[in-house]
């Protein structure tokens, strides 16, 4: 497999940092990339003179900015809207959509039509803001309203704590506030499938990066009323659509996967008590396999691991939990318990 170059991952750092914050420096792309502060400022310039980035200010004070790109803003009514047929309407006045590689445009046209579908039957907004935008080699659209809040919504109709816990119940694929009619896959699916969701609701900004293959969560200050999705996605994907339902269902075409990243239920990398590991583990009897995904997580404790891998695994015979990306010391804890 080809190992990419410093161009490329200085360009996978700033396309990360940029779906979390506004503006990026040579010093915050330097440390996350692993080079120089001054290597960092060179490649910056030259993204910045092909015009994907826009520089401003002066000397240490330089920052820059993703160049805005050409593309096209919308306002539509939800009452009566169909997302099918917004996609259409894109098409007719975007026509390089249609000049996509196959692979992109299958997963742009269901992430859109998933996503906005979300917005028009769970908001409670007037309106949506539909925006798409191209950029050199890349596509991303947002799906922005006023209405109640994406997390909020889920927090009241779920019964659930706070905004955090519907976050965590979301961000595990089968969970609907509608089931008679929705399935709660489409977000879980969306954020598999495009490189980069990035969700803002209330005070939280959760996202997805499937180029770096990591998750994170933060404070949205000041608050957003109502929800902001955003999207990204290379036009020269190598990911395609069948492939991500594959990795998440069985012979028969049923959902029975899911994959919940540990440190997306609790602010930190210790997880100690059988709480944590109880909320984790809400409703995953849904599923056939759960795999666990303990990237980034430093320790767990005793009654964490017993309480998933002893008392709910035997609890559960029909779910088989699949731990992956365990540090020694996690490891160590996880098959204690197992054989315990």
């Amino acid at each position: 497999m080809r190992r990419p170059n410093v161009r490329e991952i200085v360009k996978q750092t700033v396309d990360a940092l940029l779906a979390q914050q506004a503006r990026v420096t040579s010093g915050e792309v330097g440390s996350r990339a692993g080079i120089s502060r001054q290597a960092a400022h060179a490649h910056l310039s030259a993204l910045a003179s092909e015009g994907l980035l826009t520089r401003e200010g002066a000397g240490r004070g330089t920052h820059y900015r993703r160049a805005r790109p050409s593309g096209l803003q919308l306002t539509l009514l939800t009452a009566g809207l169909q997302e099918d047929q917004v996609w259409k309407d894109l098409e007719r006045r975007a026509p390089w959509l249609g000049q996509l590689p196959q692979r992109a445009m299958d997963i742009l046209h269901f992430a859109f039509t998933e996503l906005l579908n979300n917005a028009i039957d769970h908001s409670g907004a007037a309106e949506v803001e539909v925006l798409l935008e191209q950029e050199p080699q890349r596509v991303a659209f947002e799906v922005v309203d006023a209405g109640e809040g994406i997390f909020e919504h889920a927090r009241r109709l779920l019964h659930l704590r706070d905004h955090f816990e519907a976050l965590q119940e979301l961000s595990k694929g089968k969970v609907t506030t509608a089931p008679e009619a929705h399935t709660g896959q489409g977000l879980f699916f969306s954020s598999k499938a495009v490189d980069v969701l990035l969700v803002e609701s209330g005070a939280l900004r959760w996202w997805t990066d499937n180029v770096r293959g990591d998750v994170g969560l933060g404070e949205l200050q000041p608050a957003r009323q109502g929800t902001r999705v955003r999207a990204e996605l290379a036009t020269d994907t190598s990911r395609e659509l069948k492939a991500v339902f594959d990795a998440y269902s069985n012979e028969d075409f049923a959902f029975m996967r899911s994959r919940a990243f540990i440190k997306l239920f609790e602010v930190g990398v210790d997880f100690v008590s059988r709480s944590e590991a109880k909320r984790l583990l809400h409703g995953m009897e849904k599923f056939e396999e759960v795999v666990l995904d303990f990237r980034g997580v430093r320790s767990v404790g005793q009654g964490f691991a017993d309480e998933v891998f002893r008392v709910w695994a035997r609890a559960h015979p029909g779910t088989r939990l699949l731990p992956e990306h365990m540090n020694d010391a996690v490891r160590f804890m996880v098959e204690r318990a197992r054989v315990g």
